[in-house]
């Protein structure tokens, strides 16, 4: 478990943003300034700032949130999995929304890998380092549906090599505001952090960001809104919410990459469907190690299939 973050606050001279936050933390080299800036720890006048080239600040009161220490290691934990395949190389998880693949700021612990750690009784390829062992690929703590884990580190080396060369099949079934049309086609973009917000991966002009594509179909539409499977011939952070955004038509519930409102309320209680609406169905791939074709499904999950249940109606 981590500690308590700590909060420095105190008043800007005269320079750039992170010279004059240097200056006066001098406790912090300039990079680790940098590096906090870019993931918002930092507020000025109360306004967050994410540039730290910024100027006119002298004057200004600032409040930089620096987060505690993690530990050096992941630590094993007793979370429920559920586990489509395992045999001694790798594991197939459909792993629930909500739930954060490896420790990171803000979630030190309780995520995949503390439960991968437990289940796995440590047997997790090393090669994603120590907070990240097994980690061939990922997906977003609020997106559920299939990964796969390597339990070996000659695994892991083979899932990496069919990862590099788009030889994994992933679809994922998403839900969208609005219907696309054409129903069906292929994005092909360049994908890469935003310049305006580091938080956030955007569309980029040729020769930036990296090669990103889409293959999208509608299966079905509801009124306003539509069921979309998309497949990835690449894994850029993000792709599918990037992508859909980008053509007009933002994942239900995506907080981050749509400013539509969300309207929808799921179940007998009526609870606000709070999370991007995305599951990953499918992922197909070689065995690294036996050269066995293998191939998963996994249904949408609940709170999805209420969702779709709201739509038809």
């Amino acid at each position: 478990m981590s500690g308590e973050n700590t909060t420095f606050t105190g008043v800007l001279g005269e320079g750039r943003l992170d010279s004059a936050l240097a200056a006066a933390l001098p406790q912090f080299s300039r990079a680790r300034i940098q590096a906090l800036i870019a993931n918002a720890a930092l507020r000025v006048n109360g306004e967050s700032l994410t540039d730290p080239a910024s100027k006119k600040m002298s004057g200004k009161s600032f409040e930089l949130v620096v987060p505690a220490p993690r530990p050096d290691k992941a630590v094993a934990q007793d979370i429920m999995l559920d586990v489509i395949f395992e045999d001694q190389h790798l594991i197939v998880i459909n792993k629930p929304a909500g739930l954060v693949v490896h420790p990171a700021a803000g979630h030190s612990d309780g995520t995949l890998v503390n439960a991968l750690l437990h289940h796995c009784q440590g047997r997790l390829s090393g090669i994603g380092g120590v907070q990240r062992p097994g980690i061939v690929h990922r997906i977003d703590k609020d997106t559920s549906g299939l990964l796969v884990v390597a339990k070996s580190d000659a695994a892991h080396e083979g899932l990496a090599k069919l990862f590099a060369a788009h030889d994994i099949e992933r679809k994922y079934i998403a839900l969208v505001h609005g219907i696309p049309a054409p129903p069906a086609g292929t994005i092909r973009t360049q994908i890469g952090r935003s310049t305006t917000n580091r938080k956030k991966m955007a569309v980029l002009p040729e020769q930036k960001g990296r090669h990103a594509v889409t293959h999208f179909r509608v299966a079905a539409s509801f009124g306003k809104t539509a069921l979309v499977e998309c497949t990835l011939e690449t894994g850029r952070t993000h792709q599918v919410r990037v992508h859909m955004a980008h053509i007009g038509h933002p994942l239900i519930g995506d907080s981050v990459y749509s400013n539509r409102q969300n309207h929808y309320r799921i179940g007998p209680n009526q609870a606000k469907f709070e999370r991007q609406a995305l599951h990953a169905a499918s992922l197909g791939f070689i065995h690294p190690i036996t050269g066995e074709t293998l191939r998963f499904e996994c249904g949408i999950p609940e709170d999805m299939q209420l969702l779709l249940t709201q739509l038809r109606i």
